[in-house]
């Protein structure tokens, strides 16, 4: 059974992600005070018991010209004596009709290795980031800052004009100035990680209205979410949804899509893709991982 945390079982979802992590307890408290949310947190029962849990973290990205809601997956763990049976595959399902019902058309996530990026790949994630990009000094900005909302804005500056990023609040900015604070304020750099088209229909009409000249047609093939499954023509600056009984110029996978649709290494998928969907160098970091 999955639910949605309260109040009464957010101290299970803590209990959890203690085992698996094995986090310390102050920056536990720094992420469960300022991240975790109860509407955001869906738990697996066993049983009785709660097993396995994820949160999916709200933050925008920019995208085409625009600013997306997204959600970041995080603190995904099932129990160790729980795993290979299946729950946290439904639990992502599940968060896929959360947001779905939400209206939020991109998911991501940050994989802590190959290993589990493979896991992910089933349920249509895709590698989205590369690793390396330097990021800026934080422990500088905010010792050469006069107050925090202008430590805020020079971090935000680095961010906010770059297309594929996923933005900072000002909330999210001094979690993570209070997080680099316990590990004295460590060198970060870009992460790798991974994406998951939700809403394709309304990803496509921003990339259609940001490229009027583009006039192609998608068909696209999405096990998990049915509403995906159809295609869609683009013209004029507009998408139309057609049927998927209907032939098409391009017939894409939902991880390829997201691929393109975030302009990541188009031109390693083809000449096709590349002339149509601009390449992009997607970024997150600072994601208190």
């Amino acid at each position: 059974m999955i639910k949605f945390a309260d109040h009464t079982t957010k101290p299970l979802v803590y209990d959890m992600w203690k085992t698996v992590f094995g986090d310390s307890d102050e920056y536990m408290e720094i992420y469960f005070r300022e991240k975790y949310r109860n509407e955001n947190t869906l738990i697996y029962f066993d049983n009785g018991k709660a097993v396995s849990s994820l949160q999916m973290l709200p933050f925008n990205l920019s995208f085409h010209g625009s600013e997306i809601p997204i959600a970041y997956f995080s603190g995904l763990c099932t129990l160790p004596e729980a795993r290979r049976k299946g729950f946290m595959g439904e639990l992502i399902k599940k968060a896929f009709d959360v947001m779905v019902e939400k209206d939020i058309p991109l998911a991501i996530l940050v994989p802590q290795d190959a290993g589990v990026m493979n896991f992910y790949r089933p349920f249509g994630f895709t590698q989205t980031f590369d690793a390396g990009t330097v990021l800026p000094d934080l422990h500088q900005i905010v010792s050469e800052s006069e107050n925090p909302e202008t430590a805020y804005s020079t971090f935000d500056s680095f961010f906010r004009n770059q297309d594929m990023t996923v933005q900072k609040s000002f909330d999210d900015f001094r979690a993570i100035v209070e997080e680099a604070t316990l590990f004295d304020f460590p060198a970060k750099k870009s992460l790798i990680g991974m994406a998951r088209v939700i809403d394709a229909e309304k990803l496509l009409t921003i990339f259609a209205k940001k490229h009027p000249e583009t006039k192609i047609s998608v068909k696209i093939s999405d096990p998990s979410i049915e509403k995906n499954n159809a295609v869609f023509v683009m013209k004029n600056g507009k998408v139309s949804k057609k049927g998927n009984e209907i032939s098409a110029q391009f017939n894409v996978e939902i991880d390829t899509l997201t691929q393109v649709l975030l302009g990541y290494k188009t031109a390693e998928l083809s000449n096709d893709y590349s002339r149509i969907f601009p390449e992009k160098q997607p970024l997150i970091g600072f994601m208190m991982e």
